[in-house]
């Protein structure tokens, strides 16, 4: 299961280097230098590494280069804005570096692949190791910046954490006057073993301002529990809470904050304007995008309060406009097809009852056909294989498929490589078998990848509340109990707006694995069947092997269909490729054993990954069984934490994508056939396919007739 495999051969890898580091320079165009205008504007997201090893991503490492960082000459005394400065000035240098040998790789690339010379092509491993060290190097420099903004500069003890509550009385919280302290119960802490300094204790619950309130506190970054308060907090708050307890933090601290960065109010403005500016960048799409009115709250807050009096206001409304812009120029590439849903969801609707009307329709020709042939065996008619009725039987099989299904609406990402839809219905098939695994893998991948980079660890939280059950359970229970269920698992705060985008994610893994399933079971002969199983046999086999295991496990559930399991196919297929399905089933069984399995060891920081999306909202479900909060209503944060440590895999794995070359006349035929057969009823089509069903021999089904009649005739005598 760790393997690479070799499912992609050396000419093909050779050929993808360059989109690689295209990918580099875009990671690199994501660090705070070189994303605002404003040369002092940080990024202030912890990122998904801060939730995954919370305390531990700040190794020994960063803190022993924070003490040689600003030291005076005179003394040995340090100083954060010296460190700062010098800091800046290094990463500002590296960074510069890097990105001038990335532009010479891809020249000396180019000139590679024009010339073919010798001393280029040795040249080139030479410098991609030097680019990998000084991409380590510029990342380490940024984790030490982040360690100097979040630690270092505002952070307040633990002792000011009242502060943080007093200073926001105007919030919609109920507090209680002389009650205060009991929201700070995350304090009443066991001791832990700690890897870092002076025996940090960890976390363990808290009232929903006393988490609030612990954002301010010096070691809130350092634990990694911004990044995981973010991941997590719609358990206990709502966004219009959140939002109101920032915003009341602001306006009680702008105007009295001083330029004196050691004053505990000038640390709470500070700090609540990096926690905002960090919701904003790593949750702007499920929060902000989602919803209107929190949007123009925060946007009528900056303008009015806090841009007349400070120059951050300016920054945080670049931020939403830029923000704003990523997210309508990824909602206007998906416009074009959710328009095509839309239009063709009425004939969708008629799809069962069309296929219903065949299945009967189909019966009685098949009826017919076996009379036929039965009555042709009596009289000794010999006809040969692929003619007469039986080669016309055919020929009206695949056009009554054709009548039944709907004809699919693709994007205009497809259109600009059209493969018109007569054109692939006329094809079929066949191009699956002619294009090798590997190829329909790579593809497959680059579809799968494009909707999983849409996706957010927040969109696997809640999932019962949007009926994603386990696909064990039966579902005439599901559909009795779906009433009630969605009142008694929605874990989120009633007023809390979820995006269901989860939804969209599992309903294409559906789609993926109806249509490997209706591709099979439309064969018109058996020899194509087998070649069809075998070559989805190798996809999946290439697919998981490259980590690609969404796609990998949707083709194994379109292989377990029921109908396609009973299939005769099965029997004559090869031993070796059959021996693949169990392999499946055992990367299945792998997937869900562990709900952090694909994140062990170092491959997945350079390999790419895409999870399985329905296993893993089971193990988040799995963690969210059980109650969330203590009998005396504090919420369990380790509890929490677990469940943000698990959902912040789908960021880490978005961070190194596949970089393979993408065929769109492939991707454009694919997603024909997918969207022709997302809504097909298999058992429907497989009552049209002789191939589908297991034939008895003529002579044998008239030898067992025989029998029969002389043993009725043997009675009668």
């Amino acid at each position: 299961l760790q393997s690479n495999g070799c499912c992609i051969g050396p000419g093909f890898t050779e050929e993808n280097r360059e989109p690689e580091e295209e990918t580099i320079i875009k990671i690199a165009g994501n660090s705070y230098l070189v994303s605002p205008n404003l040369p002092d504007f940080h990024s202030c997201s912890p990122g998904w590494s801060s939730a995954f090893y919370g305390a531990e991503c700040f190794d020994s490492e960063v803190h022993s280069y924070m003490k040689t960082l600003g030291k005076q000459k005179s003394s040995e005394s340090q100083n954060i804005d010296a460190k700062k400065v010098e800091l800046e000035q290094l990463l500002m240098m590296e960074t510069k570096n890097y990105r001038k040998t990335i532009k010479f790789y891809q020249k000396l690339l180019q000139k590679e692949r024009r010339s073919k010379g010798p001393e280029t092509k040795s040249m080139l491993p030479k410098l991609r190791g030097q680019l990998e060290e000084m991409k380590s190097k510029v990342q380490f420099l940024e984790l030490v910046m982040k360690y100097i903004m979040y630690a270092e500069q505002w952070g307040v003890e633990s002792c000011v954490l009242p502060t943080v509550i007093h200073n926001g009385r105007t919030d919609t919280m109920d507090v209680a006057p002389t009650d205060e302290l009991s929201l700070l119960l995350y304090y009443n802490t066991e001791k832990h073993q700690c890897n870092n300094q002076n025996g940090v204790r960890v976390l363990q619950a808290g009232t929903p301002l006393g988490l609030m309130a612990y954002l301010y506190s010096r070691n809130a970054f350092l634990e990694g529990y911004v990044q995981q308060f973010l991941y997590t907090f719609r358990y206990f708050c709502t966004q219009e809470e959140f939002l109101q307890f920032l915003l009341d933090r602001i306006s009680s601290t702008l105007s009295s904050a001083s330029l004196d960065p050691s004053t505990s109010l000038t640390k709470i403005c500070n700090r609540s304007f990096y926690i905002l500016q960090a919701w904003i960048e790593d949750c702007y799409s499920v929060d902000f995008a989602t919803n209107t009115d929190l949007l123009c709250t925060l946007k009528e807050f900056i303008s009015t309060k806090v841009a007349p009096l400070n120059g951050y206001g300016e920054r945080l409304l670049s931020l939403l406009e830029d923000a704003s812009a990523r997210k309508s120029g990824s909602a206007h590439q998906c416009s074009s097809m959710d328009k095509c849903e839309e239009e063709g969801e009425e004939d969708r609707k008629t799809l069962r009852s069309l296929c219903k009307k065949l299945s009967e329709d189909v019966s009685r020709k098949a009826c017919l056909f076996f009379r036929l042939q039965y009555t042709e065996h009596n009289f000794n008619w010999k006809l040969s294989r692929g003619m007469g009725p039986i080669a016309q039987y055919q020929r009206e099989r695949l056009r009554t498929i054709s009548s039944v299904l709907p004809k699919p609406c693709y994007n205009s990402f497809t259109e600009e490589f059209p493969v018109s839809f007569g054109k692939a219905d006329e094809v079929g098939p066949y191009l699956l078998i002619d294009y090798s695994a590997q190829q329909l893998c790579c593809q497959l991948t680059l579809l799968q990848q494009e909707v999983f980079h849409k996706c957010h660890p927040v969109h696997f939280l809640n999932s019962r509340a949007l009926g994603v059950k386990d696909k064990c359970v039966a579902v005439q229970k599901a559909v009795s109990t779906e009433a009630v269920s969605l009142k008694v698992c929605n874990l989120f705060l009633s007023k809390c707006i979820q995006d269901q985008y989860l939804l969209q994610l599992l309903r294409n893994a559906d789609s993926i694995s109806t249509w490997v399933a209706a591709e099979i079971v439309t064969c018109h002969t058996s020899k194509l069947q087998v070649s069809l199983l075998s070559k989805f046999l190798l996809i999946a086999k290439c697919c998981y092997e490259q980590r690609n295991f969404a796609t990998a496990m949707q083709i194994l559930a379109g292989l377990e269909n029921l109908i396609v399991r009973q299939l005769p196919a099965w029997k004559i297929l090869p031993a070796k490729v059959a021996e693949i399905m169990e392999e499946l089933k055992a990367v299945e069984v792998f997937l869900k054993s562990d709900s952090l399995c694909l994140m062990e060891g170092e491959r997945f920081k350079t390999l790419p990954t895409i999870p399985s999306a329905h296993v893993l909202a089971m193990h988040v479900q799995q963690l969210e069984t059980g109650g969330f909060t203590m009998t005396n209503g504090a919420h369990k944060w380790t509890k929490l934490r677990n469940i943000a440590k698990v959902v912040s895999q789908v960021h880490a794995f978005q961070e190194n994508p596949y970089t393979y070359t993408p065929d769109f006349k492939v991707q454009s035929y694919l997603r024909q056939r997918i969207t022709r057969f997302k809504d097909a009823d298999i058992s429907a089509l497989a009552a049209d396919n002789c191939a589908n069903f297991h034939q008895i021999p003529a002579e044998k089904h008239s030898r067992k007739i025989q029998d029969t009649l002389r043993r009725m005739k043997a009675t009668f005598q």
